[in-house]
């Protein structure tokens, strides 16, 4: 099937009326204003070319249009690149729906991969042309045979990095709650030491993962709360193994000690950070490491318990995640935007971007944590998070200008992946 019959293929699978078809090779596009990923430009146009940006620049040149080409005005908008969510389950849904428990117990493998189709669906749609997906959670390798049928044209849906199945340390992760005889199945890998850490992280690279994901603390042991999981060395291993491939790592660290072990081992990158301190972002600042933050999912996840937000104070929980936010921030830590996705509904995933305003970021900056940065980040630049000439044509209009009101990045207009017109 040729690249023309993949485009309409994709279109008629999410039902839009507009056809990749009926797509010229040069399409230029007019907004009101064009976000580059870096600054507002009142008046600019996008040049298109394929699946290439072909030239930028004030709309009087980049939008004269010649015979053969197609001209697309987006009055009142903010043409943007495509956002980038830094850290989904698109093999999760919602846990108002269904317990993280019960679907990694009780949901089967097909099912959870038809539901992530959808997913895959509502996250493009709403304007995120990549996701950082950080585990399966029970699911396999399933997100590396989705990331295919993407690639392939068989379903719509943004650009992939995947981990596979994570890696936790042995007993340190769940379900829980059965009988004691029983040996349950985990939400990830279990591996431990020298031996087992190094085959693990090597499998999974070899069944396909783009990052590898450990969890570098935990709710296990005797007293309540989260623990570091993995000792220093283990890490380290983890690693510099993974690095020998050149894989980056992510780390789940929720406590100041687990961050502080993933910062020393060189993770790229720590996720959630809740629990992170004035010091703690200090030494991430200083080896150059990202906190991908996740505030949707326990503002989310606070509301399902029974927090009427806006009615009532903020819980403990997320008040701590607000200070901590504001903490890493002062500290000058670069922050990616990743919303844990899957714990709320895909598709809302500007959920994330809307509370890093709220809780004290410039929208400018909290647009970057999506766009540019993000890009920096994933070791992306030179591909995606910029509207700049040569890149992919990842590109999102949004009604009104989210530099200035991030609400806008809820009324999205136009949305386009690699030259491909998804929802217009």
């Amino acid at each position: 099937m040729g690249k023309t019959l993949l485009a309409l293929a994709s279109l008629l699978a999410i039902g839009l009326s507009s056809a990749g078809s009926a797509q010229t090779s040069i399409v230029i596009l007019k907004p009101a204003r064009v976000f580059d990923g870096d600054a507002v430009h009142e008046g600019w146009a996008v040049r298109v070319k394929f699946d290439r940006i072909d030239a930028v620049g004030p709309g009087d040149t980049v939008g004269r249009a010649v015979a053969g080409e197609t001209v697309i005005d987006l009055p009142g908008t903010t043409l943007a690149p495509g956002l980038i969510e830094g850290h989904s389950h698109v093999l999760l849904h919602a846990y108002s729906e269904t317990t993280w428990n019960d679907q990694v117990a009780h949901e089967g493998l097909a099912l959870r991969v038809a539901r992530a189709t959808n997913h895959l669906r509502q996250t493009l749609l709403a304007g995120f042309t990549t996701i950082r997906d950080l585990g399966t959670e029970g699911a396999h390798y399933a997100d590396v045979e989705l990331k295919q049928a993407v690639n392939q044209g068989i379903i719509p849906g943004p650009r992939m990095l995947v981990s596979t199945r994570a890696i936790v340390a042995t007993a340190s992760y769940a379900p829980k709650g059965f009988t004691l005889e029983w040996r349950v199945p985990q939400g990830a890998e279990e591996a431990d030491g020298i031996d087992s850490l190094t085959r693990v992280v090597r499998d999974q690279i070899g069944h396909g993962a783009d990052w590898i994901k450990l969890y570098g603390d935990y709710s296990w042991g005797p007293v309540p709360g989260a623990h570091p999981t993995f000792s220093q060395e283990e890490m380290k291993l983890a690693v510099a193994t993974a690095q020998s491939a050149d894989v980056p790592v992510a780390v789940h660290a929720t406590t100041a000690e687990g961050m502080r072990r993933a910062i020393l081992a060189g993770a790229q990158t720590i996720e959630h950070g809740d629990g992170g301190t004035a010091e703690v972002f200090k030494l991430m600042v200083e080896h150059k490491v990202a906190l991908c933050p996740t505030l949707a999912a326990g503002d989310a996840t606070s509301q399902y318990a029974g927090w009427k937000k806006g009615q009532e104070p903020e819980p403990a929980s997320v008040a701590r995640k607000r200070e901590s936010f504001k903490a890493a921030l002062e500290a000058g830590v670069t922050i990616l935007s990743g919303s844990d996705a899957g714990v709320f509904a895909h598709g809302e995933n500007a959920r994330e971007i809307e509370l890093m305003v709220a809780y004290g970021m410039l929208p400018v900056a909290a647009l970057k944590s999506a766009t540019s940065t993000a890009a920096r980040i994933l070791h992306m630049a030179n591909e995606i998070g910029q509207v700049k000439p040569g890149l992919f044509a990842d590109l999102v209009a949004f009604d009104g200008d989210p530099t200035q009101d991030v609400s806008a990045l809820r009324r999205v207009k136009f949305v386009m992946k690699n030259g491909t017109i998804y929802k217009r």
